[in-house]
Parts: structure tokens; sequence; C-alpha cells
């Protein structure tokens, strides 16, 4: 391409300050280097992890440096590569991944985990593997969130960070493969490991809690109780497969209490898709003693969960689980294979899509409650789609 080795000047929502609304800003976006690949950002999924460390920094997340572009759950095209890159081309249909999958450490070859550990570091504080980010904008580094920063309509990522799919894949579906999707129904299918004619609990219904329904489903699950203190998600979650559905404030008692009556001892597998230390704790509660597992999928960097030991005592077991266990470049594109024949749902999850400058209304509907996913679209398709190359 024309753009092949030149810097790409373009549009990006930045984080300027913590606790502040994105701005959407011209960025230019370097060539990349050594084993890095420039993708054009097609589609990307607004995740609540986006809005958490946009507005609730410090706040169970560890502080980031700004400005920053966050978004870290999308789907693009490859616009070129840089030295050393062997498995991507031009034209390619990818994924960008925040966990890397380099395929020769330790981790990667071991089928107990998905946690390669390559550029990580870097990543978790917005710089590639040179220690710099490909993002600028006025004179500044702009910081790419988790390695990837899909809130631009270019991005450079590492090659072991990106995942080729096939051609057909339809990317304003697919990019919710990214982050959410993967990790609720990889909690379910990976992780749990659920079992047919088994008893589940499902904490928070948003997308990786619809997701987890999903794979409960997927897995044959008996009964699959949903339960947030949202009643229009119930609707939707019965949709994805839950049995039953219950609001906590529709009882004086705990939670986890309602949840051992109703289900005569506890449940089999419980699954926490919000991130929080109290419902952490009512989860495990929740499983049936001698065998009960919780599975913790929900995100929080810097809080403390209460644990009463004497459960743990008793046979039940809890165990964490980051993108659903699936090997990163590996296992997307079999999930993406897997939505194309019918197997899982994508669609479903999309409630509303947005532009990339209606952006700000987008985090407004996560955080009311009122969407699952918002798909964000990067380029305007009455524009003319040839990017601009900066010149000095």
């Amino acid at each position: 391409m024309a753009t092949d080795g030149q810097v790409i000047k373009c549009k990006a929502a930045v984080a300027w300050e913590p606790r502040k609304a994105l701005v959407i800003e011209e960025v230019e976006v370097a060539p990349p280097k050594a084993h890095e690949v420039r993708i054009k950002t097609v589609a990307t999924g607004l995740c609540h992890t986006d809005w958490e460390y946009l507005y609730e920094t410090e706040k169970g997340m560890k502080s980031r440096p700004f400005p920053l572009v966050l978004g870290h759950e999308a789907a693009g095209i490859v616009e070129s590569v840089g030295p050393d890159v062997t498995t991507f081309s031009p034209g390619d249909k990818v994924i960008p991944l925040f966990l890397p999958y380099c395929g020769e450490c330790e981790r990667c070859q071991s089928p107990k985990t998905n946690h390669c550990r390559k550029n990580w570091e870097n990543a978790q504080v917005g710089v590639l593997a040179d220690g710099t980010s490909r993002i600028s904008c006025k004179g500044r580094q702009v910081y790419q969130f988790l390695g990837v920063s899909s809130f631009s309509q270019y991005t450079v990522v590492p090659d072991i960070s990106l995942a080729k799919i096939r051609a057909d894949a339809p990317l304003d579906k697919v990019c919710l493969l990214g982050c959410g999707v993967s990790t609720g129904y990889g909690a379910a299918v990976n992780a749990a490991k659920v079992e047919k004619d088994s008893s589940c609990a499902v904490f928070g219904l948003g997308a990786v809690g619809l997701a987890a329904i999903m794979g409960c489903k997927v897995a044959m699950a008996k009964s699959i109780i949903g339960i947030d203190i949202n009643p229009e998600k119930f609707e939707k979650a019965k949709e994805f497969g839950a049995t039953e559905c219950i609001n906590p404030r529709d009882s004086s008692k705990p939670i986890q209490e309602v949840v051992v009556e109703k289900t005569g001892g506890g449940v089999d597998y419980a699954l926490e898709c919000v991130g929080s230390p109290v419902i952490m704790s009512a989860a495990l509660e929740s499983t049936t003693d001698a065998w009960g597992t919780c599975v913790i999928a929900g995100w929080t960097e810097t809080e403390t969960m209460s644990v009463m030991v004497n459960k743990l005592l008793m046979g039940r077991t809890l165990k964490g689980t980051y993108f659903g266990g699936w090997k990163s470049v590996q296992d997307v594109p079999k999930l993406v294979d897997d939505y194309m024949n019918q197997k899982l749902k994508l669609d479903e999850f999309i409630t509303h899509t947005r532009q990339l400058d209606q952006i700000n209304e987008a985090f407004e509907l996560l955080k009311s409650g009122k969407s699952i996913r918002t798909v964000i679209s990067l380029h305007d398709s009455q524009e003319e789609d040839k990017p601009e190359v900066a010149t000095e």
C-alpha cells in the first residue's frame, strides 16, 4: 500500500486525563517496527473495563499513564507489517488481542494456562516492546491501552497479539471475541468445566455474564440461574439459556442464602461476572459443599476478597480465569469458526451501534445499563476510505 512505511494521520478517541470525557482528535500512527503489525480498526466493542479505567482509575483499578487511547475488543484489517513478520499480510482480517501468545514459552507450551507473559509488563503500561507507543497527538506520545488502543482508526500491535481470522467473518460482529464473549464463554466451558445436567448460577448479566450463560447451556447444564439487580436484563438472559432469573433486591436475605435455599444446598457451579469482591464471596457461598466450584471472571486489580476458610475446607473450589482460558492467537480463530457455523451467538449481544464521534454517548449507554454491547464503527462509510499520510 502507498501508506506502507509512512506515518498515518487518522482519528482517535483520546483520553487526556482520568474521569474526563474522550476527545476525538487527529493522531499520528507510526509504521510498525520489527514483529509488529499496523491494522485498520474497522469495529470495536465498548467494554466495561474501558469505562472503569477512565472513570474509576485507582478505585479497584491500577492507575495507567495518560494521555491514552482506550479500546481492546476489536476487529480490523492488516494495513502493513513490520520487519520479521511472517504470519500476516496486508488485507488479512484480524482480531487484536490484549493477551499475547508467543507459542514458545513454558506457559504457551503448557495446556494448564493461557498466561503468556511476553511483552506483558510493557502492554500493561501502554507501550510496545521497545518501551514506546506508536500513537502520538499534538507532539505527545499517547499510550496504548493494554497494547491495543482500538478507539483509533489505525493502531499497531505485536504480531504475537493478533489473530488471523477467516475472510468471510463480519468484523462488526466477531470483534466481540476480543474480550467479553470469549471471557464469559470460556469461564464456563474452560475454567468451570460445567458438566451435563449440573446446576449453575451466573452473577452479573452483562456481556460476560450472558456469555457465561451461553457456555453453561452449551455444556448442557440442567439449571442456569441468572442473577442481576437490573430485571430488564432477565429476558435477554433467558434468550441465552437462563432457566430462571433472580433480583437480589427482591429478598431481605443475602443472595447466597436465596440460591442455597432455592437449589436445596447450593449450585454445582457459580460464575462471578461483575468484578465485585462482595459478589465474589456471595458466589462462592452459593455453591454446594463437597464439590461446588466458583469461577471469578469479573475484573478488579487492587481489591481484596473475603473468604470463609471453612467454605473451602468443605470441598469447594475457588478459581479465576483470564480471557476465559483461551490461548488467544490459537483459539480465537476457532471461536470465529464456531460463530460462522452458528454454534456461538454474537449478534444477540449487540444492542446498539454508534460512530466513533458518538463514543461518549456509548459510554453513557453502558453506565446506565441500557446496553449490553455497543459496537463502534471507526470509519464513516460515506467518506473516501483512504488513510492520510503525514507529511513533514
